[in-house]
């Protein structure tokens, strides 16, 4: 319903919080790819423990509490893949 409704009355962004929690794999996947098709018009902010859900994300942010204090932590995700790529080609030169 609610991406229904996005699609007749579009808001530029909707905050969806652990939409994906009762979901099986299956339907977590055709979730995705509604909120990730170019027509549907917004952006999403999704929270969510969910891992297949997160690597549908174009950046994380999270909490972590260490000793007591928390620490805001954010990643683009684009950009660690990048990070993977060249280690994972810096170790395939060393072992050649």
């Amino acid at each position: 319903m609610i991406m229904a409704a996005q699609r007749v009355r579009p808001s530029s962004f909707i905050v969806l919080d652990e939409v994906d929690a009762p979901l099986d794999d299956a339907n977590v996947e055709r979730l995705m790819r509604v909120i990730c098709d170019p027509s549907m018009p917004g952006q999403y902010i999704l929270i969510t423990h969910n891992k297949q859900t997160i690597q549908y994300a174009d950046a994380i942010y999270g909490v972590s509490l260490r000793q007591g204090v928390s620490r805001l932590i954010s990643m683009r995700l684009d950009e660690a893949r990048k990070v993977i790529e060249r280690e994972e080609k810096r170790r395939r030169r060393k072992r050649v």
